[in-house]
């Protein structure tokens, strides 16, 4: 999937984890199709899908890698790793983008060279609006704030981020791709932090389908996994508030 127009400094790949989704990412396909700024490839991963996924992302005319090991840590490190853009930008694949993402996305990278990520919200999709608007805003309050607290700067969010490969390139050898019980944006993030200045946008939003909320073992499972993260993290983990700073110490430091 080549780029349209002039040239532009910036080169871009939209990396894609997908197991068994392929109606959504069908409908992720027709949100890049309508970019403003095309993306000069896509690579999909695919993690053992038994459906048709890798034959929409073929169709597509998507870049299809395989990764046999399950999990989707070991996934979405694949596909950063297979990705030949100056800029890697990663979606799920209930990603729905607006029609000026990565437009935003490169124009925010090259007006600041030091940037080495970014990433915006989700706004979920197929709920009543006014339950939808509260169930988004509890959800990434959650996520950036309360997280953007214990980790002292808001985290990475992986169906709507952007990095530089130079930035990927840095931390790839390190980010626990293996571990499946690990939080793969929660993990980014913090091998990321010490090195390259992060940031949210909070007007960069996709809109993404409400799988999350769906169950509640679901959300305990991610809490597990953010938990887990942060253990694996203790020593980068610091608290910006001292009222706090005893909470997160039980957190991620067990007696």
């Amino acid at each position: 999937m080549a780029a349209a127009g002039g040239a532009r400094a910036l080169t871009v790949s939209v990396v894609i984890p997908v197991r068994n989704d392929a109606e959504p990412l069908a409908r992720c396909f027709r949100a890049l199709a309508a970019q403003t700024v095309p993306p000069d490839e896509v690579v999909v991963v695919d993690n053992g899908s038994t459906d048709d996924s890798a034959a929409v992302a073929g169709r597509a005319g998507a870049r299809v890698v395989v990764e046999h090991e399950q999990g989707i840590g070991a996934a979405a490190s694949r596909g950063y790793d297979a990705a030949t853009g100056d800029l890697i930008l990663r979606l799920d694949t209930d990603s729905v983008p607006p029609p000026m993402w990565i437009a935003r996305i490169v124009q925010a990278f090259e007006a600041d060279a030091g940037l080495g990520a970014l990433s915006g919200p989700g706004a979920f999709l197929g709920m009543p609006r006014p339950l939808g608007r509260l169930a988004t805003a509890g959800y990434m309050g959650i996520y950036f704030t309360v997280l953007g607290a214990i980790i002292g700067r808001a985290p990475l969010f992986g169906s709507n981020l952007a990095m530089r490969r130079a930035a990927w390139q840095a931390v790839s050898a390190e980010v626990h791709r293996h571990d499946t019980g690990v939080h793969d944006d929660l993990d980014l993030s913090l091998h990321l932090a010490p090195r390259f200045p992060t940031r949210l946008d909070r007007s960069l939003v996709v809109r993404m389908s409400a799988r999350p909320l769906a169950s509640a073992s679901g959300m305990l499972e991610r809490l597990q996994r953010a938990v887990h993260t942060m253990r694996l993290h203790a020593d980068d983990v610091r608290m910006l508030r001292r009222g706090s700073a005893a909470t997160v110490t039980r957190l991620v430091r067990p007696e």
